[in-house]
């Protein structure tokens, strides 16, 4: 089945010499089995010559002749779909006609399945048919007769699955991936059973026009809330918050139209429904702050998912909150800080983007409380004694994480640090920190310039100099480590980063410091040219190395480096009007702006975006 999949979606010079002919000798036996007395055999028949690339003249009649013995529905279904690919695949011969007669009279079948199945055979990638057909395409997904599916070979899935197989007829796209909800790895196992075929590439539907693209977030929105509408059976709950997540994930405007039913599910009896519905308002964050109040109800919903990780409904109505920016978050989120138990996983994960899928995970508790420095106040207690507390190394680190995220406003956090600084292994962390904190942290100067010097030249030394810098100390340590760093280290943007922070007294290093614009990294060329900037107020060379840098993002491609870049160029000023002239529309743009799937996928755009509005009014 793959080679035959392979051999007919691949151009013809990438196969083998032989492959036209071992395969003309194969299909007659292929055809003989569409009669075989087991429905598998003749459902795997059928699906064969729907991925194969056959014409019409040798396919049709066999199928044909299948369609009208055959009395297996499942295996009726995967020869309605194969005889929907076969009659267009030219030469289509003189039975071309009657099967399309045939798939057209399909969409008054009085089995509704059969009718979906026609929807698919018949659409060939026009959003806008399957849009004509949108109450027989919902009637026939929110069927208990969808679980026909499972047993098709084209398919082979249950509600979930067809749910998202369907969608992708409102984009226009044919489905090609798997991906695993759960995990954000390439297998769909979020009920256990059921695989899905995923829509179009992130690389293909970033070729869309604007009018297509908006067209396609249109119908696909339609679809969704209709698959929204009350059910009985908590899969297709499920299932519609799961294509809620996926369109969210790949536009910004069915937002709108989306949130209230979204919202409406945050008290259904399934906790698994409570669960994505929270989950789902916090990746859209501030933009669903008025659902507010039904979130905080769920903060004593301590049901957990039926999955492999622990995560509870509470847990996700803490995310949401905390997104919304919302204070309630903050008696959970400390107590969870002090060892409560939690559901929020102990590391950061970045999931795949790909497939049009939305993961329904929770980022890591530090990750959370990172996004919260106007609640630092009431959130430090808990932090500080956690912090004398801890012997996980990783927790430390995460901790101290958190406090250079909020930087001045974590200074009540300082004598703990300054603890962490005297130990050789949890001083790193501690340095972060109170470099973020900033001159508060004056008091760990002497410990800091020690450990600048004691090590020689390296990462630690950088990081103390740097740290003893940002605390108020002098540039000397600093530039006498950061400099030479940016010569000899290969690993360059760190270094340059903390040269940036020097600005002026960086300026004995330009020559170094240009050099490492034109570098084969784009992270190292945009440190590099920050920190030119930083020192010396070039914009003539800084500006081009920036503007170079965030080039496919005014074409709706964002990479990581990115957003840095968009945001040294705002501190440039007037001087960046070459990139603001270039992303001035990516504002209106629709499609989310974003290299890592789950909730990052609507930081990210968040993030970029605010950056990109910074630039705007800056540049003037």
């Amino acid at each position: 089945m793959v080679l035959v999949t392979e051999a007919g979606q691949v151009a013809g010079r990438f196969l083998h010499p032989g492959w036209s002919s071992a395969w003309a000798h194969a299909l007659p036996e292929v055809l003989a089995l569409l009669a075989d007395p087991v429905p598998e055999v003749r459902r795997a028949a059928a699906d064969l010559t729907r991925v194969c690339a056959s014409s019409g003249t040798l396919l049709l009649a066999p199928l044909l002749h299948r369609w009208q013995v055959e009395s297996d529905m499942a295996t009726r279904l995967d020869l309605v779909l194969a005889l929907g690919r076969a009659v267009r695949r030219e030469p289509a011969g003189d039975r071309s006609q009657e099967t399309t007669l045939l798939l057209h009279g399909l969409l008054d079948s009085p089995e509704p399945q059969l009718r979906l199945a026609a929807v698919h055979a018949l659409a060939d990638g026009d959003a806008g048919r399957a849009q004509r057909r949108l109450e027989l395409v919902l009637d026939a997904v929110r069927d208990p007769s969808v679980e026909l599916w499972q047993h098709t070979s084209a398919v082979e899935c249950g509600v979930q699955g067809v749910q998202h197989w369907t969608a992708a007829l409102f984009t226009g796209a044919s489905a090609v991936g798997f991906a695993d909800e759960s995990t954000g790895t390439d297998t769909f196992t979020d009920t256990g059973t059921d695989t899905f075929t995923g829509a179009r590439s992130e690389e293909s539907a970033g070729a869309c026009t604007d009018e297509f693209a908006s067209a396609s977030a249109g119908a696909s929105t339609s679809f969704t809330l209709g698959l929204l509408a009350d059910h009985p059976d908590p899969e297709q709950r499920i299932g519609a918050l799961a294509q809620a997540g996926g369109l969210l994930s790949q536009w910004r405007s069915p937002a709108t139209a989306l949130l209230p039913a979204i919202a409406a599910r945050l008290n259904d009896p399934a906790a698994e429904v409570r669960y994505r519905a929270a989950e789902l308002l916090a990746c859209l964050g501030p933009s669903a702050a008025a659902h507010g109040d039904a979130v905080a109800e769920l903060l004593d919903d301590t049901v957990a998912r039926t999955t492999r990780t622990p995560e509870t409904v509470a847990d996700a109505a803490l995310w949401a909150l905390a997104r919304m920016n919302d204070p309630r978050c903050v008696p959970g989120l400390a107590a969870r800080v002090a060892g409560a138990p939690s559901g929020f996983p102990s590391t950061g994960v970045f999931h795949s983007a790909r497939h049009a899928v939305h993961f329904p995970l929770l980022p890591a508790l530090h990750e959370v409380l990172a996004r919260l420095p106007d609640h630092a106040e009431l959130l430090l207690p808990a932090i500080r004694d956690r912090l004398g507390t801890a012997t996980d190394p990783r927790l430390l680190d995460q901790l101290c994480d958190v406090l250079a995220a909020w930087g001045p406003a974590a200074e009540a956090a300082v004598p703990q640090l300054l603890d962490l600084l005297e130990d050789d292994h949890t001083w790193p962390p501690a340095a972060t920190a109170l470099a973020a904190i900033g001159t508060a942290g004056n008091g760990a100067g002497e410990l800091l310039l020690a450990r600048s010097t004691a090590g020689g030249a390296g990462a630690d030394a950088e990081l103390a100099a740097w740290a003893y810098w940002r605390i108020g100390g002098e540039p000397a340590p600093a530039l006498n480590v950061l400099g030479p760093a940016v010569a000899k280290s290969r690993h360059l943007h760190p270094a340059l980063r903390r040269l940036a922070d020097l600005g002026p007294h960086a300026a004995g290093y330009v020559d170094e410091i240009r050099t490492a614009t034109t570098d084969t990294d784009p992270w190292t060329r945009v440190e590099a040219a920050h920190a030119l900037w930083a020192a010396t107020g070039d914009t003539d060379t800084t500006i081009p190395v920036l503007v170079d840098a965030v080039q496919e993002l005014a074409h709706g491609t964002y990479a990581p480096v990115m957003l840095p870049a968009v945001r040294h160029l705002s501190r440039m000023g007037r001087a960046a009007r070459p990139a603001a002239r270039l992303l001035h529309k990516l504002p209106i743009r629709d499609r989310r702006l974003h290299h890592f799937g789950a909730w990052r996928t609507f930081t990210e755009d968040e993030s970029v975006r605010a950056a990109v509005d910074e630039l705007l009014t800056a540049a003037g």
